[in-house]
């Protein structure tokens, strides 16, 4: 009895051993190849969210307070600043908002990157049309929802996710605006 116990812990070991090392074959084939396609996206990202440029923004990077700035140029002058910025209040958890300021603090354009929100109802933040109702808004305007006083259209029946991307865009909006441009007048 104990030597049939014995042999089936032994061979429960080799084959999770045997998985163990084809998982990690996997991983090492596709890892970057993950990170390359992760890579175009977020420039896709950046391309929505910034005005022409022709450096490599997610490369040319300001660390402020522990944070990526990703700095567009053109001509070797700045033409745009972008960052990440998160609100835990979707409806379906974080939506991860591309902000994209200019350097006289207006909104260039947003992107949504990352959200789980309700499919044909909180998803219509992804909406261009809706998403360019941002555009050239600076700290000075109300970005919130106009149940709550702000200047941005809500769905009907959905108010808690775009309250959250208006979280978001004004998080990072404020940020760069008081870290990144009034740091460099």
């Amino acid at each position: 009895m104990k030597d049939s116990n014995f042999k089936m812990v032994l061979i429960l070991c080799a084959v999770a051993a045997v998985a163990a090392f084809i998982l990690s074959l996997v991983n090492m084939v596709t890892k970057e190849k993950i990170a390359e396609a992760y890579r175009q996206e977020f420039l896709r990202g950046l391309t929505a969210v910034l005005p022409e440029y022709d450096n490599e923004p997610d490369k040319t990077i300001l660390e402020v307070k522990g944070k990526k700035v990703y700095v567009a140029k053109n001509d070797n002058k700045t033409v745009a600043y972008a960052i990440k910025s998160t609100s835990p209040k979707g409806y379906g958890g974080d939506v991860v908002v591309l902000v994209g300021v200019k350097p006289d603090g207006r909104i260039n354009g947003i992107e949504i990157l990352r959200h789980a929100e309700t499919p044909g109802l909180g998803n219509n933040i992804t909406k261009e049309s809706w998403q360019k109702s941002f555009d050239n808004l600076t700290v000075k305007d109300d970005i919130a929802v106009k149940k709550d006083g702000g200047i941005i259209d809500q769905f009907s029946g959905a108010t808690i996710s775009p309250r959250a991307v208006c979280e978001a865009v004004d998080k990072g909006l404020k940020f760069i605006t008081e870290n990144v441009l009034e740091r460099k007048n």
